[in-house]
């Protein structure tokens, strides 16, 4: 029987499964609510690596909780709000991408119930929140104007209005809100979805 050749791991694979693991274990930590009393010295312990370990992958906790966020900008269904957001039925548009930010919030619900309930006393979790709600007021503005050239609201500042409105109606709050109601995602993105169309018809 033939033999394999021994194949080592590059020092990158190995390099990127550790920094893995560091993640996981911030997850995990931010899950069960204790990252913000955790210590660096706990996040190494979690993840089975040194102190020096985590340092050498991660200068900071802003560090540490900048690359969850990044973990988010992976998520498949950020990922396609990106392109629904464009589509050419304004209507598909619009419905697609709050079902879409319905999923995103279900899928990171243990992490982000945790990271905005610390925006108030952890620096890191704050800060990972407003560049959150910047990408997400990004890609309200590009649905914005999607509407308005299709004719789904009004010229003007009718644009800004309705992107300030859907981001009240994709923010987390407003999710976790209806979750807490007793709606389930799909009621959630129907009633939500029902209340976009709503309130940025054009007024007649």
């Amino acid at each position: 029987m033939a033999t394999r050749p021994y194949r080592s791991r590059s020092g990158t694979d190995r390099s990127q499964e550790t920094r893995e693991r560091i993640l996981r274990a911030v997850r995990e930590l931010l899950a069960e609510g204790a990252f913000h009393t955790s210590t660096v010295e706990q996040v190494a312990d979690r993840a089975g690596v040194a102190r020096a370990t985590v340092y050498q992958h991660f200068r900071s906790r802003i560090d540490l909780i900048d690359a969850i966020c990044e973990t988010f900008d992976a998520n498949p269904a950020l990922l396609e709000i990106r392109s629904i957001v464009e589509l050419e039925d304004a209507d598909a548009a619009l419905d697609g991408t709050i079902a879409a930010v319905v999923r995103f919030w279900s899928s990171e619900e243990a992490i982000v119930r945790q990271l905005y309930g610390l925006t108030a006393i952890d620096p890191a979790a704050a800060e990972l929140v407003k560049r959150q709600r910047a990408d997400r007021r990004s890609e309200m503005d590009r649905l914005a104007r999607n509407l308005r050239r299709a004719g789904r609201i009004g010229g003007g500042a009718g644009e800004h209005r309705a992107a300030a409105l859907l981001m009240v109606l994709t923010s987390y709050e407003t999710y976790a809100e209806l979750r807490a109601a007793g709606s389930s995602d799909r009621q959630a993105a129907t009633l939500l979805q029902e209340s976009a169309r709503r309130l940025l018809a054009p007024a007649s």
